[in-house]
């Protein structure tokens, strides 16, 4: 399963921030971005349930995010 995890970052807290959740393993691409969104990241792992737990314990819990929105891939 993949997914697209849109993150707001805390002011100051940016670079360390990236650098962690560039760091959590099935994170495969982090990018910087414009606009309401400050960082896109692409996760992947096995099951779904596996993709929640990197999601909501890992890339959530990083200092420095601040909000999330997450977007699950789906094969049509």
């Amino acid at each position: 399963m993949k997914a697209f995890v849109l993150c707001k970052l805390a002011p100051g807290k940016e670079q360390r921030a990236i650098a962690r959740i560039r760091s959590i393993g099935g994170v495969t691409d982090v990018y910087m971005t414009f606009g309401g969104w400050d960082l896109i990241c692409a996760a992947e792992a096995d099951t779904i349930d596996k993709l929640s737990g990197l999601i909501v314990a890992q890339v959530r819990a990083v200092d420095g995010v601040s909000g999330t929105e997450t977007l699950v891939t789906t094969n049509l």
